[in-house]
């Protein structure tokens, strides 16, 4: 009878449970419906009634961006043209004339030139502006409409107008298959360590990883030095596929944890691997990523490797696209990832992002936690992979950061160009102190780095109607731009190897910045280094 009774008890628990699940989620659906119904209803009464005409695609476009401003910066609305443009960062294969641009009032400007393609056939370079494409200006058109006149069918042909230092060149391009190779370099650093960058985790990574490390195998490779710095991160199936390659077959590489049940799981190796006894450093920065966070983070849990350089990003989400009508798609974070000793690496959490300020807390301001590696190291969660041997630069000021996320060095690097028709070879060529200082002074004229001192000074500025403060704004101005000059070369260690980069793209395409990495790359030797000394590498990998 007890039993009865309990039985009875549990049943009607578990009915309870039900209701108030199935309650909970009919509540929900229906505020998602009601929510629809009064965005529909207010955007045909603005649509018809309000006094001057507006644009529904634009309207809609903002409130989907403001809808998805407060999440994290990953979940983002795809219009067609985006669209597109993931798909060919994901395939790395598109049909066009080879080059990387901005979008700009004046048109289409050539960031980087690619080796080999239409572009580079008929002498275009970096710098240069496409002003008309077939006749048709491009003058103050809309990104989308802009990406479409390069792009096409394979053996179709444009010409073009270009502005180059003042001058108008006529140029007819012939669209050809575009191929972007994720590991643009690799090569042997000496008789027996070999070194292979890869830049992105797009859908041919790891067969071309694979390729290049049986190359240098041939070559006599006993020792790699894997370079994953500033790499974005990509498709999660290519992370496993090139973890892989040094682990065990079936050995977990990385957990998912999501909301929706079949978006968890956990990936483990499927293969049988290319190699698990030869010495490796895996080297990674501020801008390894994602992708490159879980290679790194798995190959140090089982300790594989030795991680080496600056902590990694600390992007522990991932993301799905989801399609929705008429070719747009919904990227949108799904879920977690974890390593294989369970961090999860997520360093800022964005669902506690502070409602006023907008500013988001990092995990870590919580404290963090240890794990232990399958040597019985101790690593941690709370931001990133730490590297098992941290390679010491100058930190970033709030000046630098602006700096490099300007178009100053950019353009300082073309002014080099048109001032400088050769260079040393690529393997020799070094900054000196009186480039720093040229570019200093190239800094007093550049329009697109700008502090937020002096956004605000000149915004205070303007707003005044007393031109009697002119003088006094002009001294103020010239030492906010002294501040400026003093806080960035406090870097001068970074921007001095930005300004290399940069140069040696704009010569030597991007195979010189890695051939020049390869001779004077002070992290490369490092690594180098460690691997010759085996007792120190060996240590660095144990518990002891």
């Amino acid at each position: 009878m007890k039993k009865y009774i309990a039985s009875k008890k549990i049943i009607g628990v578990l009915l309870v449970a039900t209701i108030f699940l199935s309650f909970s989620f009919k509540s929900k659906f229906f505020e998602v419906a009601k929510q629809i119904e009064i965005y529909n209803s207010l955007f045909k009464e603005l649509n018809m009634y309000y006094v001057d005409e507006i644009n529904p695609a634009e309207l809609t476009d903002l409130a989907i961006k403001n809808t998805l401003k407060d999440l994290d910066p990953y979940t983002n609305f795809y219009n067609e043209q985006d669209v597109e443009d993931a798909r060919i960062r994901r395939e790395g294969e598109y049909a066009g004339i080879g080059v990387s641009v901005f979008y700009t009032e004046e048109g289409i400007e050539i960031s980087e030139i690619y080796k080999g393609f239409s572009a580079d056939k008929v002498g275009l370079k970096a710098g240069d502006v496409i002003i008309s494409a077939n006749g048709q200006s491009l003058k103050n058109m809309e990104r989308e409409q802009l990406s479409m006149f390069l792009k096409g069918t394979p053996g179709t042909k444009v010409s073009v107008e270009i502005k180059r230092q003042g001058e108008v060149l006529k140029k007819e391009l012939k669209r050809e298959k575009v191929e972007i190779n994720p590991v643009p370099f690799y090569d042997m650093i000496d008789e027996e360590t070999g070194y292979i960058t890869l830049t992105r985790f797009n859908n041919k990574a790891s067969s071309e990883v694979k390729k290049a490390f049986k190359d240098l195998k041939k070559k006599g490779m006993k020792k790699l030095v894997f370079d994953l710095r500033s790499n974005p991160g990509g498709s999660l199936m290519e992370s496993i596929n090139i973890a892989n390659f040094f682990l065990p077959k079936g050995k977990v590489v990385v957990t998912t944890k999501a909301k929706i049940k079949k978006w968890s799981n956990t990936y483990k190796t499927s293969n049988e691997p290319l190699d698990l006894e030869l010495p490796m450093v895996v080297l990674i920065n501020g801008s390894s990523a994602s992708a490159s966070e879980i290679v790194s983070g798995s190959l140090q849990d089982y300790d594989r490797a030795v991680i080496m350089g600056e902590r990694s990003f600390g992007k522990g989400l991932v993301q799905r696209q989801k399609e929705l009508t008429y070719g747009t798609q919904l990227k949108l974070t799904i879920s977690k990832y974890y390593t294989p000793s369970g961090r999860c690496i997520q360093e800022l959490d964005y669902t506690n992002r502070n409602p006023k300020t907008g500013e988001v807390p990092k995990f870590s301001d919580n404290g963090i936690n240890e794990f232990k590696t399958a040597n019985g190291r101790t690593v941690f969660d709370g931001g990133g992979v730490m590297p098992d041997v941290q390679i010491e630069i100058s930190k970033k000021t709030a000046a630098t950061e602006n700096l490099v996320n300007s178009k100053a060095i950019f353009n300082f690097a073309i002014d080099y160009v048109a001032k400088n028709k050769e260079i040393a070879a690529a393997e020799d060529f070094q900054i000196q102190d009186s480039d720093f200082r040229a570019f200093t002074k190239f800094l007093e004229n550049d329009t697109t780095f700008v502090t937020q001192q002096e956004s605000l000074f000149k915004k205070a500025y303007l707003s005044t109607e007393n031109n009697s403060i002119s003088k006094e704004y002009e001294k103020i101005k010239e030492k906010l731009f002294e501040n400026k000059i003093e806080e960035i070369s406090k870097n001068k260690d970074i921007i001095n190897e930005l300004l290399e980069d940069q140069i040696l793209r704009n010569y030597y395409y991007e195979e010189g910045v890695f051939k020049h990495h390869l001779k004077n790359d002070a992290t490369i030797f490092k690594a180098v280094e460690l691997m010759k000394n085996e007792p120190s590498y060996n240590q660095i990998l144990s518990a002891k």
